[in-house]
């Protein structure tokens, strides 16, 4: 009888070039992100050294690349016996920048997020996203190993170890005002749990759930009543100005919907082919969080389009390269970092259009920034590190999808 997760087997020489193309996506981020970032900071109306940006940016690029060589060697056994280790550190660094975070990216930001080290500034939940993806890779492992959920009571189980992981980690994020990152959290946690063994019935009962839960909290969040109820449990008045900027961009252009109205007018300039780079639009914080308007206003749609199938390809290739490996730790690594990039370029891309509301979050290895490379590096390791496996895998048995 053929096991339920088998796969068709492949050489390490497949799986080698689906790692080399991971590599080519990477060199070509590189590239965009480099002429991007010299293009948003030479027409800002700040104050901005090109060369400081653009050499900053490719120090964190070398850090990041040489971080995932470092990571891609490590083995299926050593890095689920690590997890734990790294998931609790990464609570305690939570913890710490509570009450060491930097004052003056508070008083910009409103959130304790990053630790200051005279100019060089670090942001731990960027490094707790590739160890919380390891921490549910593990578990999930483990859960496959116990066999196939036949009750309820299997899916209540396991969505209850799930939260059980994902809850300080929220928290934590809540505390220090991240609303952005906890997002990415949540996606993560979603991506995990439709791949996990849960019964398609029970995950549409959660889905139906969720979703009600969400019309619910966008409801009471654009109705006077309903944000007075959600201030007793923590949201922000920004948070709420931020949906209404959303729902209606072009109704307070000089206050909070003045970021996405001109980052509208920006990618709209752009028209096909792009507008080039010497009259652009100006747009705030476009060499971070808004930097995919620079991309549609000097590039265009064709340009937009091309940055996008460079990102679906690079996706493509992080899930081929699991799948191949025969290896369901693997695979479950890759759905973590799949979410974690997905939803990063999917928030980022369409709040620039005025698809999404407007959050702190970067475009994957474009934005100028080195805690969110070296954490999506440090996936990449990850991801790479299939090509390494280690045939004592301590959860599974040879010739199963592991």
């Amino acid at each position: 009888m053929k096991p339920k997760y088998m796969i068709h087997s492949v050489s390490n020489e497949q799986v080698g070039n689906y790692g080399w193309g991971i590599v080519l996506c990477l060199l070509l981020l590189f590239v965009v992100s480099m002429a991007t970032l010299y293009v948003a900071c030479l027409h800002d109306l700040r104050p901005i050294s090109v060369s400081k940006t653009l050499l900053m940016q490719g120090v964190w690029y070398v850090l990041g690349a040489s971080v995932a060589a470092i990571v891609m060697r490590l083995s299926e056994t050593q890095l689920t016996r690590w997890a734990p280790l790294g998931y609790f550190c990464g609570l305690a660094l939570l913890v710490l920048v509570l009450f060491f975070y930097s004052r003056a990216y508070f008083v910009q930001t409103g959130a304790k997020s990053w630790f200051a080290f005279g100019p060089v500034t670090f942001q731990p939940a960027e490094v707790m996203k590739p160890v919380f993806i390891l921490m549910m890779a593990r578990l999930l492992v483990k859960d496959h190993h116990n066999g196939p959920h036949l009750s309820s009571a299997d899916d209540w189980h396991l969505l209850g170890v799930m939260v059980l992981y994902t809850l300080p980690v929220i928290v934590m994020l809540k505390l220090i005002n991240d609303f952005g990152t906890t997002m990415v959290f949540m996606a993560m946690f979603v991506g995990f749990l439709i791949i996990s063994q849960c019964r398609p019935k029970f995950l549409w009962r959660l889905g139906l759930i969720g979703g009600t839960i969400g019309a619910l909290l966008l409801w009471a969040a654009t109705s006077n009543r309903g944000q007075q109820l959600l201030s007793y449990v923590g949201f922000q008045p920004y948070q709420f100005a931020r949906i209404n900027a959303w729902l209606n961009p072009s109704g307070d252009q000089a206050n909070q919907s003045y970021q996405l109205w001109q980052s509208i007018k920006a990618i709209g300039s752009g028209g096909v082919w792009g507008s080039g780079v010497h009259h652009l639009v100006y747009v705030p914080v476009r060499e971070s969080d808004m930097i995919f308007s620079v991309v549609g206003e000097v590039t265009g749609f064709i340009g937009g389009l091309g940055l996008l199938m460079i990102f679906m390809y690079l996706f493509y290739l992080i899930i081929r390269s699991a799948l191949v490996s025969k290896r369901l730790f693997y695979v479950y690594v890759a759905t973590g970092v799949v979410s974690m990039l997905l939803f990063h370029t999917f928030e980022n891309i369409g709040m620039t259009i005025g698809l999404l509301p407007l959050t702190g979050i970067p475009l994957p290895f474009i934005s100028q920034g080195g805690s969110a490379l070296i954490g999506n590096f440090i996936g990449i390791g990850l991801v790479l590190s299939t090509q390494y496996p280690d045939v004592r895998s301590i959860f599974a048995t040879p010739g199963k999808f592991r």
